[in-house]
């Protein structure tokens, strides 16, 4: 039984983080083809293939979803695998509801709201000192950041090109859109496909078949990154007209300027600060923020507002719906 468990939650896992990547795809290169400095083709082929180097770059937000969200020392391995399994079904299905309706969420914030309601339910402990510094803090700030520099950035590069001729600077930004995709196209595969690697390593460490010492292994990288490169490439068509459009018309200029500044803020995180922080919400504010140096109101707020509604339920929908499997599961399978 344990076995088949096991199986079931590392398909699951993947499965996730398929949906990710489609879901979450828009990230990278929504500005690009809005702006049309990449097709639509190349660049999901381009974030695909970044997705999975950027995968296999580290390890510091895997482990940090295996081990700082729920606790699962001296818990029976079933009911550690029931608590899991239902944690990536809570996730999935928001990510469906929130790709169903074009909104923009969080998959980082829907797997850890997952573990967190799937744990809850299971009676186990929950590391909330953990959860409130290396995940809500850094969701309140990632956003905050990724406006404001994004603005400010912005600013400095209208005053430098001010008297730069518009037909050539717009040229020039749409070759620098390609490589600004790519940088943000990395730092997904960085957070978030290492966030299915902790929840793999975590089924694995419950029954044995890993080590805390040892680290994530090799196969179950590979597994991760080729999962959220296909999911990439399958496309997300819905949110990125989100994202390219509907919140502001962007240029190459501030498509150039949201990604650079998405890519920082993702790359700090996992390296420096280890925090699983959501890619959705670091561009979505940037691109907010690049909008708002036009004028306040060229930002479409009211579209802004129903993104703003899916951040701050998603944890909390994702808990509901992992609490209540865990209701139905755990008398079949613990």
């Amino acid at each position: 039984m344990e076995f088949a468990l096991v199986v079931l939650v590392v398909a699951l896992a993947l499965s996730f983080d398929y949906t990710n990547g489609f879901h979450d795809a828009a990230n990278a290169i929504a500005t690009s083809v809005s702006t049309r400095a990449l097709t639509p083709r190349a660049a999901l082929l381009m974030a695909a293939v970044m997705n999975f180097t950027g995968a296999l770059l580290g390890t510091e937000v895997a482990e940090t979803i295996a081990t700082s969200i729920v606790d699962l020392q001296d818990v029976p391995p079933h009911t550690a695998l029931v608590v899991v399994l239902c944690a990536l079904i809570g996730a999935i299905v928001w990510n469906l509801i929130t790709w169903w309706f074009g909104l923009p969420s969080s998959s980082t914030h829907a797997l850890i709201g997952g573990l967190v309601g799937a744990g809850l339910a299971g009676g186990l402990a929950i590391y909330g000192q953990s959860i409130v510094d290396k995940v809500v803090l850094p969701m309140i700030f990632s956003p905050i950041v990724g406006f404001g520099l994004a603005f400010a950035v912005m600013v400095g590069l209208l005053w430098l090109f001010r008297r730069a001729s518009p037909s050539k600077t717009t040229r020039r930004f749409r070759l620098a859109q390609t490589v600004s995709a790519a940088a943000m196209a990395l730092g997904h595969g960085l957070q978030d496909a290492q966030k299915t690697m902790g929840v793999i390593f975590m089924a694995l460490l419950t029954v044995g078949w890993a080590s805390p010492d040892e680290g994530i292994p090799l196969w179950v990288k590979l597994a991760a990154a080729a999962a959220i490169s296909a999911g990439t490439y399958s496309g997300g068509w819905r949110i990125m007209r989100t994202l390219g459009r509907k919140i502001i018309e962007l240029d190459p200029a501030r498509g150039f300027v949201a990604e650079s500044v998405s890519a920082i803020v993702l790359y700090v995180n996992a390296f420096a600060l280890h925090a699983p922080v959501s890619t959705t919400h670091t561009i979505t504010s940037a691109i907010m923020g690049v909008g708002a140096t036009k004028r306040l109101s060229a930002v479409r707020w009211g579209v802004a507002k129903n993104i703003g509604i899916a951040w701050v339920l998603t944890i909390p929908a994702a808990a509901l719906v992992a609490a209540i499997m865990y209701w139905i599961l755990h008398p079949i399978l613990g």
